[in-house]
């Protein structure tokens, strides 16, 4: 009986610490990985938040992705706990299970009960047997997820990239018409010049060197008292007859300006600073617009189009001679043409 003891004690110390280091070897290198992989997904999930965020839908997607991705990855620890657990559990049974058959043999003879008692634990050894191999089952699962969430932020990664690179390829385009714009406009500018220049030739030749008709930068500059008399807006027949050589530099102008140029001769009515006395007009404003109405409409009655026609009236606002003379107001009192793009 002594002797069984001591081969029990001898064999007790002989297993006991192979198991202990082969649990710890093995707790040890699953959380070994299990750092490296949180490590590797730390550095995924910095590389990811890096990209561009001008998109926000695939940043949305991308950050539910990584939720999605933190949840399964607490539930993978949590069964990886588990099977911790249950591995620690199987452990302790095949020691239970060793312990017993060694007690078996020692005592062979002893009886039934220690047979049923290590039938018992080999059932439960079994049972936690099948335990694992389910948590083994649940973590493959888990893998073959993340696998699936990886595969998912490369397929967006690659739309965003492609985006990026659909941007870049319209901002060129755009810089491509806005410099083709630039010429376009800038040809018809340099046109509508040559017509202006050409018109306002024409006009210098009919009109003649006329002390009260004056050219100032691109317009021409009638005298108020060269088509109306003081305070009215009814035309002369001296005026009517300058309008009649206007009218038809105009109607050959539009004959020969092309139809896309989008032209017009802007006909301004002045006045001078001094408040007007008339039952007609209550303002300068009104007399200065009524005085290129009336402009307007006469060469719209011979011919001219009327799209290509704009009147308009600044009162005593745009002076040229702020002085306080008759010599002054006479100026300011005028009608400007203007030929310009609409």
């Amino acid at each position: 009986m002594a002797l069984a003891r001591a081969r029990r004690s001898e064999s007790g110390l002989n297993y006991w610490p192979g198991f202990v280091d082969a649990l710890s070897t093995l707790v040890l290198s699953i959380v070994f990985l299990l750092t490296v992989f949180l490590v590797v997904q730390f550095f995924l999930s910095q590389e990811v938040t890096g990209k561009d965020k001008a998109l926000e839908q695939l940043s949305a997607k991308i950050a539910q992705l990584n939720d999605l991705l933190s949840l399964e990855k607490l539930a993978k620890l949590n069964l990886d706990d588990q099977l911790t657990q249950l591995r620690a559990g199987l452990a302790s049974a095949e020691g239970e299970r060793d312990r017993i058959k060694g007690l078996y043999d020692g005592l062979a003879g002893a009886g039934g009960d220690a047979q049923g008692r290590a039938n018992e634990l080999n059932k439960a050894l079994d049972s936690e047997k099948q335990v694992t191999a389910r948590a083994l089952a649940q973590i493959e699962v888990l893998n073959q997820q993340i696998s699936a969430l990886r595969r998912q932020l490369a397929a967006l990664e690659e739309a965003l990239e492609a985006s990026e690179k659909r941007d870049k390829e319209s901002q060129g385009r755009i810089a491509d018409l806005g410099q083709r714009l630039n010429v376009a406009l800038a040809q018809r500018v340099q046109e509508l010049s040559r017509y202006r220049s050409e018109f306002f030739g024409r006009l210098r030749a009919i009109l003649g060197n006329r002390p009260d008709i004056r050219i100032v930068g691109d317009r021409f500059v009638f005298q108020s008292e060269v088509f109306f008399d003081t305070g009215q807006a009814a035309l002369l027949p001296e005026g009517r007859a300058e309008l009649d050589k206007l009218a038809a530099a105009l109607v050959e102008l539009d004959k020969q300006i092309p139809s896309e140029i989008a032209w017009v001769l802007r006909v301004d009515g002045h006045t001078d600073v001094r408040p007007i006395n008339s039952p007609l007009f209550k303002s300068n404003w009104e007399l200065s617009a009524a005085r290129a109405i009336s402009v307007v409409q006469y060469l719209v009655s011979l011919g001219v189009p009327a799209q290509r026609l704009v009147a308009a009236g600044f009162a005593e606002f745009q002076p040229l001679d702020t002085a306080a003379t008759e010599d002054a107001y006479r100026r300011n009192r005028r009608i400007e043409l203007k030929l310009t793009e609409r």
